[in-house]
């Protein structure tokens, strides 16, 4: 069980390493490329690569321990998909806040 909850913990760690590698190798490829600045772009692509490699592996660790015969319980499964919707939502109207905050709406 805690085997179990570790690897699904690593697996959701490597969402925000992802996004912020894709962030990075944005911000190097639009500044200068001289040595550092490859230098950061090649930083950042490693980044994704160690993302996806988590999320590869993690992703097959907790495939094949499914596939073992192993019970799922999903009798929580309706309060997180309620909870997913909220999220959902907030993540839309933060879009909208940050947007309308940058462009002095409420000030």
């Amino acid at each position: 069980m805690m085997l179990r909850w570790l690897i699904a913990s690593l697996h959701l760690l490597a969402l925000p390493l992802g996004l912020g590698a894709v962030w990075a190798r944005h911000r190097a490829l639009r500044a200068v490329l001289d040595a550092d600045g490859l230098r950061r772009v090649l930083f950042a692509d490693n980044l994704w690569g160690l993302a996806a490699l988590l999320w590869i592996g993690t992703g097959l660790l907790r495939a094949f321990a499914i596939g073992r015969g192993a019970s799922v319980d999903t009798t929580p499964a309706l309060t997180l998909a309620r909870i997913s919707r909220i999220q959902a939502g907030l993540i839309v109207l933060i879009v909208f806040a940050a947007a309308a905050l940058a462009r002095g709406l409420f000030f």
